[in-house]
């Protein structure tokens, strides 16, 4: 590498450590951790020194070659260049004030969010077929790749699809709409296909190490919970479903943390049959996996069908935002406002 190439290296290096993105995982070498364990740690799916700050001392210790000692030195290192105590709330206002919305195309909808999907947690969409929850992540998709100024987060899109309904071609009428080149568009798209539950988990360490190189702004996962509904049946494996959905929940939170983006899963519902919910409920449909799921997602969206081709999205759960509805409209041309 010639003396200019390095420079520009480094200096490259510097601007993503002061927008607050994170640490690649090899600073740790400057800090007395050698080169062979933070390839371990690489492997083993770590690629950021906040992934090992967010991390439990044992789950470390199940990497080959990685002892109590070598551990309790990795943590400690780690705890000295992320900042995990306290903070006075006028800091983290500050912060919060600071956080990128992504535009959803419908200026009802991105009023109802206070400006849009919020980054840097995890926006839970729920509802029955028909209802736009993927018309919605395809709209997302697009937009997320937009300057800041046009509502988008100026980063590339990671979709992973469990039910094979993800459609290119949508992506590139969105993007005419928008006025931006349908090519480019797709390249800044990664997709892949999981097939069973294990292979979804698996597919956001792959996801990990991708953000760790390249500026991803949305991470989709379309849909969350359709593989545990076949992967796991009947009561006898309701325990340990509701663990591997709570892990893999877990990890998606711990990517919103790192990385800064914002993390989108779409819900099936379930209809309750039981009588006494039905007479007292005018809507009996809720959203399955539980309390697990209801406590991992910060924002919980529950869209209906309207009249024709428009759509009703209610606040079911937020910490910030009130409960209220707003209509929108699937178009040819992605989400956006209901024509009157």
């Amino acid at each position: 590498m010639s003396a200019a190439a390095q420079r520009h290296h480094e200096e490259e290096e510097e601007v993503e450590e002061l927008d607050g993105g994170p640490t690649r995982i090899q600073k740790l070498e400057e800090f007395g951790i050698s080169s062979g364990d933070v390839a371990k740690l690489a492997s083993a799916g770590y690629h950021t020194i906040e992934a090992v700050a967010f991390t439990p001392k044992k789950a470390l210790l199940l990497i080959k070659g990685i002892s109590e000692a070598k551990a309790d030195k990795i943590l400690a290192e780690a705890a000295k260049l992320v900042p995990m105590g306290f903070t006075t709330a006028t800091e983290f206002h500050q912060r919060r004030s600071e956080l990128i919305n992504i535009s959803t195309g419908s200026q009802e909808l991105d009023k109802l969010l206070g400006g849009g999907i919020e980054t840097g947690s995890i926006t839970e969409i729920f509802g029955e077929f028909r209802t736009g929850k993927t018309q919605l992540c395809h709209t997302l998709a697009v937009i997320c790749q937009l300057p800041f100024d046009l509502g988008g987060g100026e980063g590339k899109c990671l979709y992973i699809d469990t039910e094979g309904t993800f459609r290119p071609e949508r992506l590139l009428s969105i993007a005419e709409r928008y006025n931006i080149n349908g090519e480019e568009v797709l390249d800044n798209v990664a997709y892949a296909r999981a097939y069973h539950t294990d292979h979804q988990k698996s597919l956001l360490s792959t996801a990990a190490a991708m953000m760790a190189e390249s500026r991803y702004s949305l991470l989709i996962v379309d849909s969350a919970t359709a593989l545990y509904r076949t992967d796991y049946s009947g009561r006898g494996e309701l325990s340990a479903r509701q663990m591997h959905l709570a892990q893999f929940l877990r990890m998606l939170a711990r990517l919103a943390d790192e990385f800064g983006v914002a993390v989108v899963i779409t819900n099936q519902v379930v209809a309750q049959v039981d009588g006494a919910a039905s007479m007292f409920n005018a809507d009996p449909r809720k959203p399955i996996g539980g309390n697990i799921m209801a406590h991992s997602s910060t924002t919980r969206l529950y869209l209906r069908k309207g009249r024709g081709e428009t759509r009703i999205c209610k606040i079911y759960d937020s910490p910030s935002l009130p409960e209220s509805e707003a209509v929108f409209a699937i178009l040819p041309d992605g989400i956006g406002d209901a024509k009157e």
